[in-house]
């Protein structure tokens, strides 16, 4: 039985075939419920390029694609239930780095950034906010900070 995708695995999978609209995948990651591990405290984030990526995962079998190959063995890998909008709204500016939002990482085809960029995160954290541009593209973060 094949697993119905969530409405923000959709709109990624709309986006990386060229096709919907940047503004409403940014609306849809902003409502969705993204499951988000937790490890030594914090929330599981991943450095690349100069910016901290908060690993969100669509749904539980996207997450459990990302624990096979960052878990700790055959334990259940902690998690936090958390809206988009409160990830970017919230956590990335407490931060006090450049941060965003990396969404189902370990999903090969399916991964999404959402950059610390106005229209994404708030103008005050915003790294360019004249040159916004909505979401980057999918690349796999490395390493893990907290």
């Amino acid at each position: 039985m094949e697993q119905t995708r969530t409405a923000l695995a959709e709109r990624i999978a709309e986006r990386r075939r060229g096709v919907g609209d940047p503004r409403a995948l940014v609306g849809e990651m902003r409502r969705s419920v993204l499951l988000v591990p937790v490890a030594g405290g914090g929330l599981w984030s991943a450095r690349s390029g100069g910016v901290r990526w908060i690993c969100g995962f669509t749904d539980e079998a996207a997450l459990a694609r990302f624990a096979l190959r960052h878990g700790s063995g055959d334990r259940p890998m902690d998690y936090a239930a958390l809206r988009g909008a409160r990830i970017v709204d919230e956590v990335v500016p407490s931060l006090d780095e450049p941060a965003g939002l990396a969404v189902d990482i370990a999903t090969e085809d399916g991964s999404m950034f959402f950059p610390p960029v106005a229209g994404i995160v708030p103008d005050a954290v915003a790294v360019d906010a004249a040159d916004a541009v909505g979401t980057a593209g999918a690349q796999e973060g490395r390493g893990h900070g907290r």
